[in-house]
């Protein structure tokens, strides 16, 4: 049930459990999901070189337009090193730029794309050792997926998830990377609420603010750390004040949400992977239309008419049917539905420009709807529930239903599947020996007090 009274001291109390959280209280199994967050992240900012090219060069470009200390690799970038606040930037969006990174459905925030690319950063630096990394990584895991799931699901009728909760994830790893204090990361988070932004327009339009907002919640959770390591100072209670954060952003707050089980139930193991480079409600659906049309072996020409019943925020949200780039199509979810029942896969190559725009899809897709269901709605958003309808010319309805998309804490990616996805994501850009050496490295954070390797690999 949602609490809509603020309990007393909940920013510092966030404040307080990113300062004192150490590595040794971390259980095995969230060490072991926060390495698989690092390699996914990597996997998914190093496709972008490949899958949005014009992205990855602008977000390095960009970087290169302020003179700074060469201290933090681009990831991917053939060397290119900055300020690692510019470093934190970039690789943010190039994290997102596949849509393709990691989401937390009950704060329905892309988490690791803001702070893997925050805390690398730091790291290499910093030049922190492994478990630090981890430990900071978990502290802004279990900060910003509180903070989303406080002002969710109102909050998302204007504002993107991972834009604005996602800047106090970025301050918590920020403030964890540099040792902050219990004061010091309280300040950190309320630097973090007074530039939190990022606004959902993108949907209608698939254009570069959907990734600019990782990479701007990276820098101005860095920015916020390094502010209160100087001595600034910020509201300490900017969540809970009445004219805070929480307040600000949300029609129903759930307050309770922001502390309950801090530090006892780590809402990190509740984070899943994409399966399809595409945004997360479009998976249950996706997998819905391929069961369609293997079971049944429906052939394109055979379709007379889609219809996907899901919940309300995708009628809301991500039903755009005009659609002519690749990100305007990885964030529609009847685009995603029609390409699942043409090409029976929905990989990288059913968002390249020329199959987006292919004149067979557009017609397809100019015939498959989203309907708001009122008792699928209900289950969401424990559930990411899709009941798809294939209408045949001749008259037959086949229906099939998800609950679950494959990746989901329920339906789980194995360690196997994660890493087969990083090596998809980077063969492009790395050879195999180099990223089976990545990925190993990765995987063996824990062990190692000498990152220098993994950003040697990050910079060819």
């Amino acid at each position: 049930m949602n609490n809509p009274q603020p309990l007393d001291g909940q920013t510092r109390a966030l404040g307080a459990f990113v300062a004192s959280l150490t590595y040794e209280a971390l259980p095995a199994p969230v060490v072991a999901q926060a390495a698989d967050i690092v390699l996914d992240t990597l996997g998914c900012c190093i496709a972008a070189w490949q899958e949005d090219p014009e992205k990855a060069e602008i977000a390095t470009r960009l970087a290169g337009t302020f003179k700074a200390q060469p201290v933090a690799t681009i990831w991917g970038s053939r060397g290119v090193r900055t300020d690692a606040a510019l470093a934190a930037l970039a690789n943010g969006i190039l994290a997102n730029a596949a849509d393709y990174d990691d989401t937390h459905k009950r704060a329905l925030l892309h988490t690791g794309s803001v702070i893997v690319p925050t805390v690398l950063a730091l790291a290499e630096e910093r030049r922190l050792t492994g478990k630090q990394v981890l430990r900071a990584i978990v502290a802004g895991y279990e900060v910003a997926v509180r903070v989303g799931m406080t002002v969710m699901p109102s909050h998302y009728r204007f504002w993107h998830s991972t834009a604005t909760n996602g800047t106090f994830g970025a301050a918590a790893s920020a403030a964890a990377a540099l040792g902050l204090d219990a004061d010091g990361a309280t300040f950190a988070l309320g630097f973090a609420g007074t530039q939190a932004a990022g606004l959902n327009t993108f949907f209608s339009y698939g254009d570069f603010t959907k990734s600019l907002h990782p990479g701007k919640a990276a820098f101005n959770g860095l920015l916020s750390a390094r502010l209160a390591a100087l001595g600034a100072t910020s509201p300490p209670t900017i969540l809970e004040h009445e004219k805070g954060y929480v307040r600000a952003f949300c029609e129903t707050p759930n307050f309770a949400a922001l502390t309950r089980g801090l530090g006892t139930e780590w809402e990190i193991l509740q984070n899943g992977f994409k399966w399809f480079p595409s945004i997360l409600a479009s998976h249950a659906p996706i997998q819905a239309t391929l069961d369609v049309v293997n079971k049944h072996d429906v052939k394109p020409a055979d379709i007379a008419s889609i219809v996907n019943e899901t919940y309300t925020t995708v009628k809301t949200h991500f039903s755009n049917k005009v659609v002519d780039t690749p990100m305007g199509a990885r964030v529609s979810v009847p685009y995603c539905v029609a390409i699942a029942a043409m090409d029976r896969a929905v990989g990288q190559a059913q968002f390249a420009p020329d199959r987006v725009r292919d004149p067979a899809v557009q017609d397809l897709l100019a015939r498959t709807e989203t309907v708001a269901d009122a008792e699928l709605t209900k289950l969401y958003p424990d559930k990411f529930p899709a009941r798809v309808t294939v209408t045949l010319k001749d008259g037959r309805k086949l229906t099939e239903t998800r609950y679950f998309p494959k990746g989901d804490p329920q339906e789980p990616l194995t360690p196997a599947e994660i890493e087969a996805k990083f090596s998809s994501n980077v063969a492009a850009r790395m050879s195999g020996s180099d990223a089976a050496e990545l990925a190993r490295l990765v995987r063996d954070l824990a062990k190692l007090d000498d990152l220098s390797p993994i950003f040697a690999l990050l910079g060819r």
